[in-house]
């Protein structure tokens, strides 16, 4: 719960920092800063692979599309509309990026931090115990 709380708030003070930030990208894209135009493109990439493809907040929708391509319709979609204006667009922006997925799922960087019980002091956090596979139910036998 306290999670959800401090997520509301922030979304709540965020909300209208996006929109400043939005209104700044036109500025920077018009006026030739093109370094902090890409940046804040990039961002906002991030943001709707997270909040409407339900993707990692560390990669691209591209990059997202590219490994779901075989399992989601929207993905074929994205590959097909970027490769308009780039060929291979997505396959490079994964090959560009999975490594980063995988670096931060291997180091549990994606983990909660907020309301997380923190280790006792002085001793090492270790991770929790995988759990074995649920047993199959017993199959009838032909009853």
């Amino acid at each position: 719960m306290k999670e959800f709380l401090v997520g509301l708030s922030l979304t709540l003070l965020l909300v209208p920092l996006a929109i400043v930030g939005f209104l700044l990208l036109a500025v920077y894209g018009l006026s030739g800063q093109l370094e902090r135009a890409r940046a804040s493109v990039r961002a906002l990439d991030h943001f709707v692979n997270a909040s409407v493809f339900n993707g990692y907040a560390w990669e691209s929708v591209s990059s997202h599309a590219w490994r779901e391509r075989e399992r989601k319709r929207w993905a074929r979609w994205v590959i097909r509309f970027a490769d308009l204006f780039q060929q291979d667009h997505c396959r490079r922006a994964n090959k560009r990026e999975q490594h980063v997925v995988d670096l931060i799922l291997k180091k549990e960087l994606h983990a909660q931090t907020i309301g997380r019980a923190k280790p006792p002091p002085g001793s090492k956090q270790t991770p929790a115990p995988k759990q074995a596979p649920a047993p199959k139910p017993p199959t009838s036998g032909g009853l």
